[in-house]
């Protein structure tokens, strides 16, 4: 298979494995946290070529679960309030916390739901959308994705 065709076929994986390209999940942080790739790949506990490998789609996929939940935990940091206002300090031991960590991953406990504890995502919500927008969003999607339509419309709701 070539190159090219490799690449579209690892995307495509990524794309059912993780919601979307790790390229996307990755930039997305490194923008965040105002960091550099090999910044973030430290911090995950991955190598700089690897990160960069599953980034371009070379790699279908991070092979180390733990990787995957530090990767998780960094995308929900974002979410804290003094994260997302972009202070230096909350951000750097947002950085240093998911850098430290040790977390035990199994098939039964990957951190991928937010579960009921979504204070934090319905407050990012309210701050990047009108009420409006969440309500509708939370219409459109509710016949589908009901725990999602769930979160819009809460965050839909007034304080």
């Amino acid at each position: 298979m070539e190159d090219h065709k490799i690449v579209q076929r690892n995307l495509a994986l990524q794309r059912e494995w993780y919601g979307e390209p790790l390229g996307d999940r990755v930039r997305r942080l490194v923008v965040a946290f105002d960091i550099s790739q090999a910044f973030l790949a430290d911090v995950l506990g991955i190598s700089a070529p690897m990160l960069s490998q599953v980034m371009s789609g070379r790699r279908a996929k991070i092979g180390n679960p733990a990787v995957l939940a530090r990767l998780i935990m960094l995308e929900r940091k974002v979410l804290v309030p003094d994260v997302a206002a972009g202070k230096k300090e909350a951000m750097m031991r947002a950085l240093d916390e998911v850098r430290s960590s040790r977390p035990s991953v199994t098939r039964d406990n990957l951190p991928v739901d937010i579960g009921r504890n979504d204070r934090v995502a319905v407050a990012a919500l309210r701050r990047v959308a009108e009420a409006n927008d969440l309500t509708a969003a939370a219409t459109l999607l509710n016949a589908r994705f009901p725990e999602l339509a769930d979160l819009l419309r809460r965050a839909g709701q007034p304080q």
